[in-house]
């Protein structure tokens, strides 16, 4: 895997500029964390070398002075609304995102329930927490928000909201996904703690879009493939350049919020304290590329994979056709097409000569494999294994896995489990290396190759199952698919 961007110069100059800002203010600062504070996998792939935890890293080396606020909208919650990427609802990834920090030895200070209507599910949900021994708050649903500054800055507005008592001169308010109210818990503290004498402050930590980057660099327009389904759109900050006659890119929401806040900033202290919405921000990610192509090239073939994506959402009925041609559009700013994707267009080619369902790998040297159906093994298993062989140097013509042990396996899937499909997963296939592994040398060797994988791409001509999917992603392997469920009458892969 090729590197462009230097985690450890950001883990430092991120946390000292943090700090800085928290200076600023004096007593406290609340900084409002877009985006995913780990697990931030769109990021490690748009910038090769940044580790899908680091904006946790950066923050555990302040865990002294932090404390972290969780925030959930009470319309997710009435909604069951799901993160696509984990496949869970918002009321269970809070309870996740809480252990998780408190693993990290972070101070969790409470959970906040925002546009509180007296929902019951709400009301459920706070009995459920507060049962665990955890701190709950109601910010409620405040009409005219974000634009009657003069009702939300009073006691019927920001008044209403119960108070969240903190210790800490950092409070991090992170959620679940977007739309979850952060930014109006954080002006909800901020008049709360004014009434109260405390001096407390407001900054935004979100590592997209780039502010320092161009406006279509590749890395900023692949954040708006990302975003698609929210239709945020990136722009030129006109506040920054009429303040500072110097561009810089920020987002649609930011911009058009800016004035209110700017209104709300004085009313809240008198006077307000940033020039332009790029300026509430602190995110230094544009100072640590080290290596601007790669990092162009991996964003360009982010943009291909979310289009792919979008294309079998859409398929699935879990995406609009305005998604699909809004990163159709996108792809066309790049100019790039789906034939840029060097897998893409290999497995297509081993399509028409195979007929049967077939997928293909980029390797990080440029090495590109493929894969047919097989009456063993579906075309991303059998491709694993080719790819694995191909790294460890073992001849294609070696069976890693006897036909002897997949039969057994393939008899329990169908029989037993009565699934339709017996072909192996590639978690199968993984697990029967894994066994074979203790007697064979090869196995051994091709285990051992498997952190190599980290940064390939893959494309196959089906769409794979949910295991097969989640298997590439913990491998840290872009994945695409055609939005074809099954092939020529065979059964897809699942």
């Amino acid at each position: 895997m090729k590197y462009g961007f230097d985690n450890d110069k950001y883990l430092k100059i991120q946390s000292e500029h943090i700090k800085q800002r928290i200076a600023t203010f004096g007593d406290k600062l609340y900084m409002e964390f877009g985006g995913k504070l780990f697990d931030d996998y769109h990021a490690s792939r748009v910038l090769p070398g940044f580790e899908p935890d680091s904006k946790l890293k950066m923050l555990m080396q302040m865990k002294d002075d932090a404390e972290i606020v969780i925030v959930i909208s009470a319309i997710d919650i009435e909604k069951n609304k799901v993160r696509s990427d984990l496949g869970i609802t918002y009321d269970m990834d809070v309870l996740r995102l809480r252990d998780e920090f408190m693993a990290r030895d972070l101070s969790v200070n409470s959970v906040v329930i925002t546009h509180f209507n007296g929902q019951s599910s709400a009301e459920a949900y706070r009995k459920r927490l507060e049962g665990m021994g955890i701190k709950v708050y109601y910010h409620h649903t405040i009409e005219g928000y974000p634009h009657n500054v003069a009702l939300i800055d009073s006691e019927d507005g920001f008044g209403k909201n119960d108070y969240v008592e903190t210790t800490k001169p950092l409070v991090v308010v992170t959620a679940p996904g977007p739309g979850s109210g952060k930014m109006a818990v954080c002006l909800s503290q901020l008049y709360q703690e004014n009434k109260r004498g405390i001096k407390a402050g407001y900054a935004k930590f979100e590592t997209f879009p780039i502010w320092n980057l161009p406006l279509t660099h590749p890395v900023n327009l692949a954040y708006e493939a990302a975003t698609a389904d929210l239709e945020d759109v990136n722009m030129i900050d006109p506040f920054h350049l009429d303040a500072y006659g110097t561009t810089a890119v920020n987002y649609n929401r930011d911009v058009e919020i800016f004035p209110v806040m700017n209104a709300l900033f004085d009313d809240i202290y008198g006077n307000t304290p940033y020039k332009s919405p790029t300026d509430m921000g602190v995110n230094m990610a544009g100072f640590c590329i080290s290596d601007d192509e790669v990092c162009r090239e991996a964003s360009l073939q982010e943009i291909i994979r979310r289009y792919y994506t979008a294309l079998c959402n859409f398929a699935d009925g879990k995406a609009t056709e305005a998604e699909v041609n809004k990163l159709a559009l996108l792809m066309k700013r790049a100019k790039i097409t789906t034939a840029d994707r060097k897998s893409t267009v290999a497995a297509k080619a081993r399509l028409e000569e195979a007929g049967v369902a077939t997928a293909a790998i980029e390797l990080g040297d440029g090495t590109v494999l493929t894969a047919a159906t097989s009456p063993l093994l579906g075309p991303s298993a059998a491709l694993l294994l080719n790819a694995l062989k191909h790294l460890a140097g073992i001849a294609h013509n070696v069976k890693l896995i006897p036909q002897t042990m997949i039969e057994p396996i393939q008899k329990t899937k169908v029989t037993y489990l009565h699934g339709k499909n017996p072909r192996l997963h590639t978690d199968e296939v993984l697990v029967a290396i894994s066994m074979v592994s203790l007697l064979d040398e090869n196995c051994k060797m091709a285990l051992d190759q498997l952190p190599k994988l980290k940064g390939a791409q893959v494309h196959s001509t089906v769409m794979l199952s949910e295991v097969d999917r989640k298997t590439f992603n913990k491998l840290g392997i872009g994945l695409t698919c055609d939005p074809v469920r099954k092939l020529k009458d065979r059964q897809r892969d699942d």
